[in-house]
């Protein structure tokens, strides 16, 4: 199964959720864990799983050879994105707003435009046991997430259980993320402003025919309008975290709540079993156990 975990804002507990839930699944199963918030990944300050593998990405830049250039300006035709200016005798290429998408080489009619690949971030991995990290870095000063997540998306390995991290937000990389889940797992906090942004991503998984189900962090605030929009527009709880001092203790110091308090394993299985019914998974598959150790 493949489940993506999203919030409509930042600092709900994506992170929380997403590597405790892969901690508690490698005790029964292969897992991968992808960290697709590629601007700021950080799963692995919980898991501190050794890098082991480390890939550049690129993406196509158009490179004009200006002595076969008559300067027609087609290709600034084509380019819906604007990264190319096509002036009386100069061609001007904006690399920072380059898609590579190709239009401009493959429509270009004096065959006068090349790509050449740009490094945007970087790709890594790293394993112990049952569980395996993948993870993007997308480069400082580069503005296009999406290219990172789709590569960091090619090294699922579809003989595992998949947990997607995505970033926060509504955005293309959010969707560029959960595209492709079986389901989607929306965090929120009972705040106005965390009700907010939950109905803007339960939105949009709609729209992009992913089921969803809400996971509401530090419970106790008065969660009552969230309980009642999940309620009139059919969006399961599937779990509710407290809020908890000593849940904000163990996560301030980088100790996973599966580590520091033993008894929310078993919610974490529970909460798993209870999305692999809903999408027609049945039981979760036991494993070799060879992840068990590490819990």
């Amino acid at each position: 199964m493949i489940l993506s975990i999203a919030s409509g804002k930042g600092g709900t507990g994506k992170t929380l959720l997403a590597t405790n839930l892969a901690l508690a699944l490698s005790s029964k199963a292969r897992v991968q864990l992808l960290d697709c918030d590629v601007e700021e990944p950080n799963d692995n300050l919980f898991l501190r799983l050794p890098v082991s593998y480390s890939q550049f990405v690129y993406i196509p830049i158009p490179k004009v050879d200006e002595t076969k250039c008559n300067y027609c300006g087609k290709c600034s035709e084509v380019c819906v994105y604007n990264a190319i200016a096509v002036l009386p005798q100069k061609v001007l290429v904006f690399p920072e707003l380059c898609h590579g998408c190709g239009a401009c080489s493959y429509l270009c009619p004096e065959v006068a435009i090349v790509e050449e690949g740009k490094p945007v971030g970087v790709v890594e991995k790293g394993s112990l046991g049952n569980l395996e990290l993948v993870q993007g870095k997308l480069n400082v000063g580069e503005v296009m997430a999406p290219p990172i997540i789709r590569a960091v998306k090619k090294y699922i390995d579809a003989k595992s259980e998949i947990i997607i991290d995505v970033s926060p937000g509504t955005s293309c990389p959010v969707v560029e993320a959960v595209e492709g889940s079986d389901f989607c797992l929306l965090v929120t906090e009972p705040t106005p402003f965390g009700l907010n942004d939950l109905s803007l991503a339960v939105e949009v998984t709609k729209e992009i025919g992913v089921p969803c189900g809400v996971v509401i962090n530090r419970a106790g605030m008065a969660e009552g309008e969230t309980e009642r929009y999940c309620r009139e527009h059919d969006v399961p709880i599937l779990l509710k975290i407290p809020l908890d001092r000593e849940i904000a203790v163990l996560y301030s110091k980088g100790i996973p709540l599966v580590q520091g308090m033993p008894q929310w394993r078993e919610a974490f299985l529970g909460l798993f079993e209870n999305i692999a019914a809903r999408v027609g998974r049945g039981k979760m598959p036991e494993g070799s156990g060879e992840g068990k150790d590490r819990q």
